[in-house]
């Protein structure tokens, strides 16, 4: 099984679908919850769910609905490991499995959405620290990052506490710069610059390990 959001202006956004047998389908739930979308949001190695969506906030989605009445308690590893059903309500139905997540800033409107990753290391948990912004990857400059910034990097894409600080080149043709004063729930929300000269000069981009990574 795979599971993936699609739909939104991220992959960490978006309309749940699920692989089965290989096919994609829809999960319906009209009772969808935090919980639920915190299961799915930890696995997709996203973060924490913010915000859950109903009625079709994402389109209408197509193939068969895999899943229906998603009782996570929130602990789960996987999504399919919470109760559900195969079958589904005409409600579900109606609505057209519209369930999905999304994170929203208060520093930056929809359209400067921003999106993290951590590139080149063991897995999601440690590497250079990419942000998609404006339509591209940029890395980001080391000049203001301390271990602040990285402790909310690292619980942002759910992988617990900063272990290490780590130093790569500038590969990628744009740059940020972050500087958070105080824990939040995302580097947006935090003071942030992109392509700023000054913040950047002769820095290098900087990567992080965090203690969820693979051993």
């Amino acid at each position: 099984s795979a599971l993936r959001l699609a739909g939104g202006r991220s992959r960490c956004e978006g309309r749940v679908e699920m692989e089965q047998g290989g096919s994609w389908g829809t999960v319906c739930d009209d009772a969808w919850d935090m919980a639920d979308a915190e299961v799915t949001c930890r696995q997709l190695r996203c973060g924490h769910a913010v915000r859950v969506h109903a009625d079709a906030a994402f389109g209408q989605g197509g193939g068969p609905i895999l899943r229906d009445e998603v009782g996570c308690q929130g602990h789960e590893e996987y999504l399919w490991e919470c109760p559900a059903t195969t079958e589904h309500d005409s409600v579900a139905k109606d609505l057209g499995c519209g369930i999905g997540r999304s994170i929203p800033s208060s520093v930056s409107p929809p359209a400067e959405h921003q999106e993290w990753r951590l590139s080149g290391g063991r897995d999601g948990c440690a590497g250079r620290v990419e942000v998609f912004f404006r339509g591209t990857w940029s890395t980001v400059c080391d000049s203001t990052w301390y271990r602040t910034e990285a402790r909310v990097l690292c619980r942002t894409l759910g992988c617990g506490e900063p272990l290490q600080k780590l130093f790569f080149h500038h590969t990628l043709p744009s740059r940020m710069v972050y500087e958070c004063e105080s824990l939040q729930p995302s580097l947006a929300h935090c003071r942030w610059a992109y392509n700023k000269s000054a913040p950047c000069h002769q820095s290098r981009a900087v990567g992080v390990v965090c203690n969820g990574t693979e051993t």
